[in-house]
């Protein structure tokens, strides 16, 4: 028979192989042509009504990777092609949030005039696993963000970016706070 402490210990180290296999299928560079390593600071539990509670700076790291999982429109619109990332965030009240996801990405200047800009639009969902730290209890260990970034590419295709996203537990515990994040962000390419 096991104890509680074992089996938690077991979760655990499913959760941590779970993560490796899945950074170590995302990184494989002999499959992926153009990737972007995405580093972002922000404001964790940002309230436009004044109603936050447990503010805190929000440090993201997202792997976004230029693989189409799969084409939901047509051919000739590069937006309609899902693609993969994997990401971890932490707070500075140590909540820490690892996650994957699918993500879609398009020319501003194409979307709205027909004519290629500099601005590009990256809406983005994903599912981890979300540990409270001194933070913000948000109900759950799993977790779902949806974030909407606006970055603008520079010559050298590295971008910078402000993204606001928010993540909840779509009810799955016993409460969803949800908390909404405001963030900065440089994207390296590679």
């Amino acid at each position: 028979m096991y104890t509680l402490e074992t089996i938690l210990l077991i979760i655990h180290i499913m959760k941590i192989k779970i993560l490796i296999t899945l950074l170590l299928f995302f990184i494989s560079s002999s499959v992926f042509a153009k990737n972007y390593h995405v580093f972002g600071f922000g404001f964790y539990d940002v309230k436009f009504d004044g109603s936050q509670t447990n503010e805190a700076t929000d440090f993201r790291y997202e792997l976004r990777l230029d693989k189409s999982l799969m084409r939901i429109g047509p051919e000739s619109y590069d937006f309609f092609n899902l693609k993969p990332f994997i990401g971890a965030e932490t707070t500075s009240d140590s909540a820490s949030y690892f996650l994957g996801g699918i993500y879609l990405e398009d020319n501003m200047g194409t979307l709205f005039t027909g004519e290629s800009s500099n601005y590009i639009f990256t809406p983005s969902f994903g599912i981890g696993y979300y540990n409270d730290g001194d933070g913000k209890k948000l109900g759950n260990d799993i977790e779902f963000r949806t974030t909407f970034e606006v970055s603008y590419q520079m010559i050298n295709k590295n971008r910078i970016g402000v993204s606001f996203g928010h993540i909840s537990n779509a009810n799955l515990g016993d409460k969803n706070p949800g908390v909404e994040i405001l963030s900065f962000s440089y994207q390296i390419a590679y």
